[in-house]
């Protein structure tokens, strides 16, 4: 991960804002022990969306078991 201290990021934050969301990589900001990172609004929505779905008992095995069916399995199920 790229680290920046604070007084770089308030210089350049339009620049980084650019970055994190082209590259899809964050941007840790570094301020004295109070470090933050920078990331794109759609990795947040999809950190959250995460972090929600692992929080519904038994999803994450849910997900495992149908990422591990054959497709062609699948086939008959899509309505």
């Amino acid at each position: 991960m790229k680290r920046i201290k604070i007084e770089q990021a308030n210089m350049y934050l339009d620049t980084l804002i650019d970055e994190v969301t082209e590259s899809d990589e964050p941007i840790l900001i570094e301020a004295n022990g109070r470090n933050s990172v920078l990331v794109s609004e759609q990795n947040w929505r999809s950190i959250q969306e995460t972090l929600y779905l692992l929080s519904i008992p038994k999803m994450r095995e849910s997900i495992r078991d149908g990422m591990a069916e054959p497709l062609d399995d699948c086939k008959d199920k899509v309505w």
